[in-house]
């Protein structure tokens, strides 16, 4: 199925792109010229969530967002596609190979690390540095386990597809300040049926299904992106991504610079678009 939603120009001054992928038609935007930059989003999100970056970057950087099968304004494939996240992943490749981006930086949060993760170690010889912001990229922990089991349960499912949970109840308490609410609607109406919202129901359950490529990353990422110039940029009142994770995936790079954002919650980028930008560009104008 296909999403009948055109974003609004003030809130989204970018052109809409298609990629014909192996699996159905994916949206991104593509602005600007110079080093390419990808931004990877996670869950219940979409390329809308970078926009405030992007507007920030575009002067001096390729800035590349890509909204995964299932999510912001991409297809929703009818049959031979599973949400997973190995999936995502390989979609997201193909476009960087479609769009033959080298030298790219990477960024990544929420599920947009793993995928991201997964994207460059399949192409380290072409990736130019990484970005992550509250996330993670190897097997998951208890507290990850017991609230994948509880958001994969059979009511927390049925709530996700008919009362868009995630949107509606997870969003705006992983903010630091009240969205706007035509920010608001732009993430309930890239949503806007349960049928829209299987991708988004699927990630949950992935925390725990996803352990093979969560296990492969947490080898490949220090072995294969090590040495390349990293930089972190963690919100410090997110909830359920604690700072003390902080120093394990730090420990993976050589070269890894940390921005703490004081008063930014889970979706850092809605709250602390300006202080992003500014450290990407410090790190690697």
């Amino acid at each position: 199925m296909r999403i009948d939603f055109t974003p609004e120009p003030s809130l989204f001054p970018f052109e809409s792109r298609w990629f014909e992928s192996s699996v159905g038609r994916v949206h991104y935007i593509d602005e600007g010229s110079g080093t390419p930059i990808l931004f990877c989003h996670g869950n219940p999100t979409w390329s809308f969530l970078y926009r405030g970056i992007v507007e920030r970057l575009r002067d001096t950087f390729r800035c590349i967002a890509v909204d995964y099968p299932g999510f912001g304004l991409s297809d929703r494939p009818d049959r031979g596609y599973g949400y997973t996240i190995e999936e995502h992943a390989r979609l997201v490749g193909e476009l960087v190979d479609h769009l033959g981006l080298d030298g790219f930086v990477v960024m990544g949060q929420d599920w947009g690390g793993p995928v991201s993760m997964a994207v460059a170690t399949e192409r380290a010889g072409r990736v130019g540095g990484i970005v992550l912001g509250n996330t993670w990229f190897w097997p998951a922990t208890a507290s990850f386990r017991l609230f994948s089991r509880i958001m994969s349960s059979g009511p927390i499912q049925r709530r996700i597809l008919r009362d868009n949970l995630f949107v509606e109840r997870i969003m705006p308490v992983s903010v630091n300040a009240k969205m706007p609410d035509a920010v608001f609607d732009h993430y309930r109406r890239a949503q806007p049926s349960p049928e829209a919202r299987v991708g988004v129901a699927i990630m949950p359950r992935q925390i725990i299904e996803a352990r093979p490529l969560l296990a492969r990353l947490e080898r490949d990422v220090p072995a294969k992106l090590g040495t390349k110039r990293a930089l972190i940029t963690w919100g410090m009142r997110d909830l359920g991504f604690r700072p003390n994770m902080i120093a394990r995936m730090a420990a993976a790079f050589e070269d890894c610079q940390i921005v703490r954002l004081a008063e930014a919650r889970h979706y850092i980028q809605e709250d602390a678009p300006a202080e992003i930008a500014e450290a990407i560009r410090a790190r690697f104008s």
